[in-house]
C-alpha cells in the first residue's frame, strides 16, 4: 500500500499530540515524568525528535489520554480490510 506518510512523520505527530496533551494538562515535564515513571530527558527527548521507545510512548499516552483509543487501532485494522483493486474500491 502507497503513503504519503513516513516513519517520521507519525513519530513527530506523536511527539507534537504528547506535548499538546501535557501543555494542555498544564504539567511540566517532570511532572509527566513522575506520573508515567518515563525519565524527564527521555520525554524531552520525545518532544524534539520523537524517538521513543513502545512501552514509553504507551506510559506516556495513558497519562495524557486513553489508552483504549490506542487499543482500538489494532481491533479497527482486524475488522476492516483494505481494498485491493479498483473493483473493490468502487463496490464500496
Amino acid at each position: 500500500m502507497v503513503s504519503l506518510l513516513s516513519a517520521h512523520n507519525v513519530q513527530t505527530a506523536l511527539a507534537a499530540y504528547v506535548q499538546q496533551r501535557r501543555k494542555a494538562l498544564k504539567w511540566s515535564r517532570a511532572e509527566l515524568a513522575a506520573r508515567s515513571t518515563v525519565p524527564a530527558p527521555t520525554i524531552k527527548k520525545f518532544e524534539t525528535t520523537g524517538q521513543i521507545s513502545l512501552r514509553q510512548l504507551l506510559l506516556l499516552w495513558q497519562c495524557v489520554d486513553n489508552l483504549q483509543r490506542l487499543h482500538a487501532l489494532t481491533q479497527e485494522s482486524a475488522q476492516k480490510t483494505m481494498p485491493r483493486s479498483l473493483a473493490e474500491v468502487l463496490a464500496e
